[in-house]
């Protein structure tokens, strides 16, 4: 579970609706048709090339790009491959013109040379070749091809079709067929609903990696026989559509997980499972440089995380971390050139990296603090530095640093960028170069290019219109907020523009709440302008990251087994804390939440007084009913923990409803089924509750259609000014 409501389009807008400058309302922010551009798309996106130039993607949103190449030292262009060749090659190639701006959408697959890359236009996968500026399908095979992949000396392409692994030789069109015994309830190298949700990301379902020799394929194959099947149908068809996911809820069969290393001609050789006698999840595959498949394990439980190095079909452990609550999936080791590599380990209650031995025996941290790195962006070994994202200036923003490979007390650790903020980086090859992208709570994101010292090279400014300008926003400021145990906790407001402490104001109070997702950063919000509508109506936001949802190390786990009340314990402090600012009506708070939000506002209405109105977006309101990799992982089995489920239930608590409260549901949510939203309402509506409900058709977890967010938005502001 991850907060899957966005508003992108949100900065992407069009002009119609009639509202007096500087205004916001929900139709200017949110409207299908008649919504104002605040904040223009990019007109250009960068990443580096191997050869230490820039590739832009330069074009108007929704229409096809053109391609240049930009040298970083003088920013002069030459192009690629154009908007024009590219339809011409791809159109002569026999793809329908129709659906090209929706393939390049779509994302394009570069192989290592940077010479080429893959197309997705409707059910065919082509090789686009840039010098030629032509076109050809992938193989001699057509039909559905996904999650392709160049091999690393790319001279192959290996893909899906149906629940099988294929490859193409590039030079002759030739495919070959790797795997046999796909079907509906056997996954080989593609991966099911809970892996890629909770494990590997959601929207990847490729389930294979190339070997650095490009002469084998690591796979896994999944056996989904024993998973439940859930159902949940499209009513808007005639008659109605049922889609129908495997889905194990809490406690439920997972599917069954083999790792198999196929060769070019469709040998399998299915590697020794380290741990027959347990049930185990594999979280991380990939190769070391010396063609060593290396995998990630963890128990059902997810308490411990083994690290893992094949040879011969046989294995031996690398590392193995361990926690008397949970462990998060880790990332795979950084291998560097002697063999060893580089480790990251939560041990401490932080995140840091270890540098190990090609023995994998520990040499000592290389960053150590209370602090977290968030990301390794790579190993610039010719210097000895290792580069990555961490929250050392504080647990609300993001900066960049470098340290020493070899760690130490003496080891020197250096930043990279300066301004606070939100720092997303990557580097050109050499790490002589780095592509910032940059914004703060006031600023939304551009782009600057920096040198090795962090010196600002060149800036790309966000594309604000005259409507975004001439707004009148409220003050955003941000409190470190202590807990009743003294644990500090991160909160942010949005003050309306005629803010007078003299006066009292009611509240809108925006939660997650989930494990290690914060939502007070230092970062430009994706909800900001909605959050400034309210400010205009007289309405301050408040947003209080509980200890387990923030950058606070270990602090996190107290919540094990018992999700729920550490949480409200946390927010009612910070309500403590906005009470003794004089100016809130805490008579009138409004508490909002999705996702795992939405669980934490209906176990917060049902668990406490402290709330008047709550705004439930597809919550969960019993974990049994949940998916099993995330909810076991800090819940355990139901079997073992009962009572903690029942404790942990808004469903088991409906009849103690304090407030009013309204639910949003996607009628498709494959995640949060609307099973929880009609369980909870049923179980007002006995206690003698009335909820009302705002269904958005066809919607998925998380609105995205425009019809779907302005629906939602619209329905939330008439509940609270009808209310609040």
């Amino acid at each position: 579970m991850r907060i899957a409501f966005t508003l992108a389009w949100l900065l992407s807008s069009l002009v119609l609706a009639a509202q007096p400058p500087g205004n916001l309302s929900v139709d200017s922010l949110f409207h299908p048709t008649q919504h104002t551009v605040y904040l223009e798309p990019d007109p250009a996106l960068f990443t580096w090339r191997a050869d230490g130039t820039l590739l832009e993607e330069r074009g108007p949103d929704g229409k096809l790009t053109d391609l240049l190449r930009v040298d970083p030292a003088t920013g002069r262009s030459t192009p690629l491959l154009t908007a024009a060749q590219f339809t011409a090659a791809l159109t002569a190639a026999g793809a329908d013109p129709a659906e090209l701006p929706g393939a390049f959408r779509a994302g394009c697959t570069w192989n290592p040379a940077q010479d080429a890359f893959l197309v997705p236009v409707g059910p065919e996968l082509y090789l686009m070749e840039v010098p030629k500026g032509q076109a050809r399908p992938v193989s001699d095979v057509p039909g559905p091809k996904d999650c392709a992949q160049f091999s690393p000396d790319g001279a192959r392409v290996a893909y899906l079709r149906g629940n099988d692994l294929y490859v193409a030789e590039l030079a002759t069109g030739r495919e070959t067929r790797l795997t046999t015994g796909g079907d509906d309830d056997h996954l080989n190298g593609r991966l099911d609903w809970v892996y890629q949700e909770e494990i590997y990301g959601r929207g990847d379902f490729r389930a294979f990696w190339w070997a650095p020799d490009a002469r084998r394929i690591a796979f896994l194959s999944l056996d989904e026989t024993q998973v439940p099947a859930f159902t949940v149908l499209d009513e808007r068809a005639r008659p109605p559509k049922p889609m129908t996911t495997r889905y194990p809820q809490a406690g439920e069969p997972n599917p069954l997980v083999r790792v198999g290393v196929v060769d070019l001609d469709g040998a399998v050789a299915w590697q020794e499972d380290p741990y027959p006698s347990q049930e185990t999840l594999v979280v991380g595959v990939g190769w070391d440089p010396r063609g060593r498949l290396v995998v990630n394990y963890q128990d059902r439980l997810q308490s411990w995380l083994e690290c893992r190095r094949f040879e011969g079909g046989r294995s031996r452990g690398l590392v193995r971390e361990e926690s008397r609550t949970w462990l998060e999936r880790l990332p795979l080791p950084w291998f560097l050139k002697d063999g060893g590599f580089l480790w990251l380990s939560p041990r401490t209650g932080f995140h840091h990296l270890y540098r190990y031995d090609a023995e994998g025996q520990p040499k000592g941290p290389v960053t150590a603090g209370a602090w977290d790195v968030r990301k390794v962006h790579g190993v610039d070994e010719a210097r000895a530095r290792v580069h990555f994202a961490a929250t050392l200036r504080n647990p609300i923003g993001l900066d960049s640093y470098s340290a020493d490979l070899e760690g130490g007390p003496n080891a020197r650790l250096q930043g990279l960028t300066s301004r606070p903020g939100t720092h997303d980086v990557t580097f050109n090859a050499g790490f002589t170069l780095a592509l910032d992208r940059w914004s703060d709570v006031n600023t939304p994101p551009e782009s600057h290019l920096l040198n090795r010292e962090g010196q600002l090279l060149h800036r790309i400014p966000a594309r604000t219109t005259p409507a975004f300008q001439a707004l009148r926003l409220g003050r955003v400021a941000f409190q470190t907020v202590a807990a009743r145990d003294g644990v500090p906790l991160e909160t942010m407001l949005v003050f309306p523009p005629d803010f007078d402490p003299a006066r009292k104001y009611p509240v809108f109070q925006y939660v997650y709440g989930g494990p290690g997702h914060p939502l007070v950063r230092n970062a430009y919000n994706r909800s900001a302008l909605w959050f400034q509508f309210l400010a205009q109506q007289g309405i301050v936001t408040w947003i209080c990251d509980n200890r387990s949802a923030s950058n606070r190390g270990g602090a996190a786990h107290g919540i094990h087994r018992n999700l729920g009340a550490q949480e409200l314990r946390d927010q009612l402090d910070g309500l403590a804390w906005l009470k003794a600012q004089g100016w809130a009506d805490l008579d009138r708070v409004a508490l909002f939440g999705y996702s795992y939000g939405g669980y934490l506002a209906a176990y917060a209405m049902t668990h406490s007084k402290a709330w008047k109105l709550g705004i439930l977006g597809a919550p969960v309101v019993d974990w049994r009913l949940y998916d099993s990799v995330y909810t076991e992982r800090y819940m355990g089995l139901p079997r073992d923990n009962a009572q903690g489920y029942d404790d942990a239930s808004p469903l088991q608590a409906a009849a103690r409803l304090s407030g009013k409260v309204m639910l949003i549901q996607g009628t498709l949510d494959d995640n949060v089924h609307p099973q929880h939203a009609v369980q909870f309402i049923d179980a007002l509506e006995k206690a003698g509750h009335l909820a009302p409900l705002t269904l958005l058709p066809g919607a998925v977890h998380g609105p995205r259609a425009p019809q779907h967010v302005w629906a939602m938005y619209a329905a939330m502001w008439e509940f609270l000014h009808a209310n609040l």
